[in-house]
């Protein structure tokens, strides 16, 4: 009988022992049919014959829905010999969290504000109380009450008016990241009637009844639109259209509470406007006209408007000022100058106190200035070489002490209280693992990898202490290098299962990314974006040739952007990897980046290029991942989508395995792909669900190099 198209295949071997038959069932993948869609372009034809799996419609084609159902159970019938191990992970993860547990409360006006969690409950409980200890606090919102009926809930933005009467706050219901921003009057715990779709971003004014709010378009998912708002009112006035489709408008407003904002942005240029926030129907006015190559972020303080700027090659940024009287660009003066090895990341202001979010040598710091008396600026200590610090969320503008966040590969997320007059920091909180965690029994360390041209490419890693450098170590390297994202040596109690089992746990900070300023972003976008997938296997292989680990012992997982950087990888150097977990993956770049009605597409024609034009087609069709797969042995492969992925289609991942197994030339290879059927671009919603999510990866990442308990 003729196995159908798009159909689970299985094939039976039959064992008798004694009076007991035992059927062993082996299936296999199923086979997407192929209906062939011929592009056309600049001298170029290009057949696609798995364009059929692209469905924009709420409802998917029932074809569709059955392929990726039929895969998900092909994916499920691999890995089940696994379940239980998974699950072990999984409970494993679980011991190390504290699921009854509380945030540091943050103080805004008269209240603290803070969330729980209770075990057993998804989502967190939102809070307040007038005492610092929340021994009076009261629920403000119960997310797990909010999510009862919805297969996925997430709270996005979440603010309280001046006078902490109003909450305004921002909800998803399918993971297509699509907001609805609602008000609710804390005076009497009721909703107000106002509901407005799609909102990006959102802002109080002083006068505590007066919002302006960004929205997107509904088809491309581009944020344009900027409306003010008065509770009560009949509708949203319009005050700003954002119609360059390079650029997303959003607003915001000064820590002080003085100076409203409204931010143009592309990914090489911004403007933005200004309006004194006691003035809501006022004129907006621009502060410096976006021109190509000049970004810049502003800031109000003691009435003078700040901005980080890249101005007059200041390629790593630096900080200006200028008056209130007119701050337009021909009165901007320096207030930090330039220094090229130090990355200018932000600034925050606080009455008499100014914190300096940098980096140097890849390393981050935050810089304290006295503006008050005038003392030396100073960089708060730490206590370890390699480690990830940031400020953390502080609303207060006259406040003695800020909170920043601290963490390592080894040292569990703190968060620290820092008194910016004495210049100690205290403790407040750490991240509590309740099934223990010794930190002596680990290592951390930055080595440098050298890539096809020389260029000297950072790679974090952690291991058990005393792991021996053999090439015997199973390793799992992670990777993104898009958009000028740092990653970080952030902390993880659920990489400890890899770490516990013996595996090397690796980042490696590949040029396209932040971490070592601003030239090794552009070195790895646009023209130079084939450096980001050099950097990426070429770190691999110094790992393999300096005994870290060999190449039948190498996992490589990337998500999103880091999908196609593990796409890429595959393609240009199967043999470098044993097996590849890409999530979400933005791998049909030239399908994409040819549809202006796709989420994203046109404000990232500066990031990848314009296909439309024949130069960016000719370098970009170079590393596209689905459109590079071709007849060679490919590693095993986990690739996983999620059906309400707003940022990368979840058809791109799927056509993305459908060409693999067509060209894949090793029999032995498993490709496996799952289709996450009711969540968005980060995956689920529900811490639980989430961490499922994550045993499930890390069960196929050990199981792949014979790990298995």
């Amino acid at each position: 009988m003729k196995r159908a198209l798009s159909a689970v295949a299985a094939l039976f071997t039959i064992f008798v022992i004694g009076n007991i038959v035992i059927v062993a069932q082996d299936m296999r993948p199923p086979i997407a049919k192929k209906v062939p869609k011929v592009l056309k372009i600049h001298g170029y034809e290009i057949t696609d014959n798995y364009a059929w799996l692209r469905d924009r419609e709420e409802k998917k084609d029932p074809a569709i829905i059955k392929y990726l159902e039929d895969y998900n159970k092909y994916t499920e019938s691999v890995m089940g010999k696994h379940k239980a191990f998974a699950d072990s992970i999984y409970k494993e993860m679980l011991g190390r969290i504290k699921q009854d547990d509380t945030s540091v409360p943050y103080k805004k006006g008269n209240f603290w504000y803070f969330t729980r969690t209770e075990e057993g409950k998804q989502y967190p409980i939102f809070y307040r109380g007038a005492k610092r200890d929340g021994s009076d606090a009261v629920v403000l919102l119960d997310q797990n009450e909010m999510a009862k009926g919805h297969q996925y809930f997430a709270i996005a933005e979440f603010d309280v008016s001046d006078d902490g009467n109003i909450l305004a706050f921002s909800t998803d219901t399918t993971g297509y990241r699509q907001y609805t921003l609602q008000f609710k009057d804390l005076r009497t715990g009721k909703m107000l009637p106002e509901k407005f779709e799609r909102v990006t971003s959102f802002v109080w004014t002083p006068d505590n009844k007066t919002v302006f709010f960004g929205t997107e378009d509904d088809v491309s998912k581009r944020s344009d639109l900027i409306f003010r708002y008065t509770l009560g009112g009949e509708k949203p006035v319009e005050v700003f259209n954002e119609k360059d489709v390079l650029f997303n408008t959003y607003v915001g407003r000064s820590r002080d509470g003085k100076m409203l904002f409204i931010g143009s942005g592309a990914k090489t240029m911004d403007e933005y406007r200004y309006l004194a926030a006691d003035t809501p129907t006022g004129e907006w006015k621009v502060l410096a006209p976006r021109r190509e190559g000049h970004q810049y972020t502003p800031d109000y303080d003691m009435g003078e408007f700040y901005f980080v700027t890249n101005r007059d090659g200041a390629e790593n940024f630096r900080v200006d000022r200028a008056p209130a009287s007119d701050p337009s660009e021909k009165n901007w003066q320096p207030f930090i100058p330039y220094r090229p090895d130090l990355h200018i990341e932000g600034i925050d202001f606080f009455k008499d106190f100014a914190v300096v979010s940098e980096k140097e040598n890849g390393i981050e710091y935050l810089r304290v200035m006295d503006r008050k008396t005038r003392r030396a600026p100073f960089r708060i200590k730490t206590d370890e070489d390699v480690y990830t610090m940031s400020l953390a969320n502080n609303p207060e503008y006259d406040t003695p002490a800020v909170r920043y966040n601290y963490a390592s590969m080894i040292t569990p997320s703190s968060v620290y209280e820092i008194d910016l007059r004495t210049r100690q920091s205290t403790l407040l909180k750490q991240q509590e693992i309740p099934s223990g965690y010794d930190k002596t029994k680990y290592e951390t360390t930055r080595v440098w990898a050298t890539a096809r041209d020389g260029v000297k490419v950072p790679v974090l890693l952690m291991m058990k202490r005393g792991t021996k450098l053999d090439g015997k170590a199973p390793m799992l390297l992670y990777g993104y290098g898009s958009y000028g994202v740092s990653l970080t040596p952030s902390f993880s109690t659920a990489r400890l299962s890899l770490v516990d089992r013996g595996m090397i746990y690796g980042i490696a900070l590949i040029r396209g990314g932040g971490e070592l300023g601003e030239k090794w972003r552009l070195a790895g976008r646009m023209n130079t974006k084939l450096n980001t997938f050099n950097d990426f296997v070429d770190s691999a292989k110094w790992l393999i040739a300096n005994k870290y680990t060999s190449a039948d012992r190498l996992v490589i997982q990337g998500g999103s952007a880091g999908g196609l950087l593990v796409g890429a990888a595959v393609n240009q150097s199967p043999e470098t990897f044993h097996a590849a977990i890409a999530q979400v993956p933005f791998v049909d770049v030239m399908n994409t980046m040819l549809d202006d009605t796709l989420p994203l597409t046109t404000e990232e024609w500066i990031e990848w290029g314009n296909p439309h034009e024949k130069a960016a087609w000719d370098y970009m069709i170079q590393y596209s991942p689905y459109d590079n797969v071709k007849k060679q042995a490919y590693p095993n492969m986990l690739i996983e989508i999620s059906i309400n992925d707003s940022q990368v289609p979840y058809w791109e991942g799927a056509k993305f395995a459908a060409k693999i197994v067509e060209y894949n030339t090793d029999p032995k290879t498993q490709i496996l792909l799952k289709t996450n059927m009711g969540a968005g671009h980060g995956g689920s919603s529900g811490r639980y669900d989430r961490l499922k999510e994550i045993a499930f990866d890390y069960a196929y990442a050990l199981t792949q190099v014979g790990i298995e308990k």
